[in-house]
């Protein structure tokens, strides 16, 4: 016999979007009946997601507060020209530690070990043949039909390394894009987690999402023997491929993942120029805890007109994301970030929020183009 459970929200996937939206309502709406429904043993999955100070409004930085880990007031980026340190403070979240702190923060009835089979606007059919019936149902799954967006890929492998010594940073180093380039633009990502443990990255912006992991592992090893640090050990491993989006189908997008209200990767709701999701996830969470009417429809169409106006403002970082990958030679993608990275701090802080002005757009463009100016014409003739 089928069981019905009921409750005012329920919210299908325990990742990123799903577990800091529910502690926001924990926090924001405690008079709300809310299930976090996710199949896996943990919340989170196997991640690091890191952020710089300006991605996260400051009266929304609550939400995302009680779950860091780590924390600097600057960061360091590489290139074969120059140098540079940024003052803009950067911090990360480790998956781990999110699922044990979101367990401890919500209420104990809240979390449900079971997958969605169908969902509705109102209804979740579960794998434990178990249903909820709810006055909203929120899809936080991961991601859509992809098929309906026109893109390039970040993909990577990370390593959190034991060290023999300490390493001697001070900062991280986001792109590390001294080193030899392979398969598009190459950067390592450095993060200082302890004295003598760093995670490791080793990132590219490519063509195609497959990941040959032995070889960068490999990389990885390499790089950490040129910093003149000696590895005992790996204490973890990740690995992904982000969507860098140029263009597509929005609405089909959108459909592609069902009639139900939608945050996250399902709704399109990560960065067109980095596809970091974590800042897009702090801010519908802000949203969702101050609507009043959490109904399926309402719900739905809320947070669809939401995501649409992400995609509007993200045109802009689409436009640059094909000169990257469209105009530029693979192994020199790299020249257009070098450059990049001599603007004004204040300006790469606002890229990186998703808030650039005119001026920034203006500056960001001007002068002679670091790709084959035919190509860059070419790339802004089909835009």
């Amino acid at each position: 016999m089928t069981r019905a459970l009921t409750c005012d929200l329920a919210i299908t996937g325990g990742g990123l979007a799903g577990g800091l939206l529910a502690y926001a309502l924990s926090v924001k709406r405690p008079e709300l009946n809310v299930r976090l429904i996710e199949p896996e043993a943990h919340f989170g999955g196997n991640h690091i997601w890191s952020f710089f100070s300006a991605d996260i409004a400051p009266e929304d930085r609550w939400i995302v507060a009680p779950f860091i880990d780590h924390e600097w007031d600057g960061y360091d980026v590489r290139f074969p020209k120059h140098r540079r340190r940024f003052d803009t403070g950067y911090a990360s979240i480790r998956s781990e530690n999110f699922d044990t702190k979101l367990r401890a923060l919500l209420p104990a009835d809240w979390p449900v070990k079971a997958g969605a089979v169908d969902l509705s606007p109102t209804r979740v059919s579960l794998d434990t043949q178990a249903t909820i019936e709810a006055t909203g149902v929120i899809d936080a799954r991961g991601a859509a039909d992809g098929r309906f967006l026109d893109v390039g890929w970040q993909k990577f492998l990370g390593q959190e390394l034991q060290l023999s010594a300490p390493h001697g940073l001070t900062a991280p180093i986001i792109m590390d894009a001294s080193v030899r380039q392979l398969d598009g633009f190459r950067f390592v990502y450095t993060l200082p987690l302890g004295p003598d443990r760093v995670f490791i990255e080793d990132t590219y912006y490519s063509d195609g999402a497959v990941i040959d992991r032995d070889m960068l592992a490999a990389l990885i090893a390499e790089y950490a023997k040129s910093q003149g640090w000696e590895v005992t050990a790996v204490l973890s491993e990740e690995s992904g491929a982000l969507p860098v989006t140029m263009g597509g189908d929005f609405e089909g997008y959108w459909a592609s993942g069902g009639d139900a209200a939608k945050i996250g990767m399902r709704a399109g709701m990560f960065q067109a120029a980095t596809g970091y999701s974590l800042p897009l996830a702090v801010r519908t969470a802000a949203k969702i805890v101050s609507m009043q009417d959490l109904s399926g429809d309402v719900l739905a169409r809320e947070l669809h007109a939401f995501a649409a106006a992400e995609w509007q403002t993200g045109k802009f970082y689409r436009l640059l994301n094909r000169m990257a990958f469209r105009a530029a030679e693979p192994l020199e993608r790299f020249l257009i970030y070098q450059r990049f990275y001599t603007l004004r701090p204040k300006l790469i802080e606002r890229f990186y929020a998703g808030k650039s002005t005119l001026f920034d757009k203006a500056r960001i463009l001007a002068g002679k183009p670091p790709v084959p100016i035919g190509r860059a014409l070419k790339v802004l003739q089909e835009t």
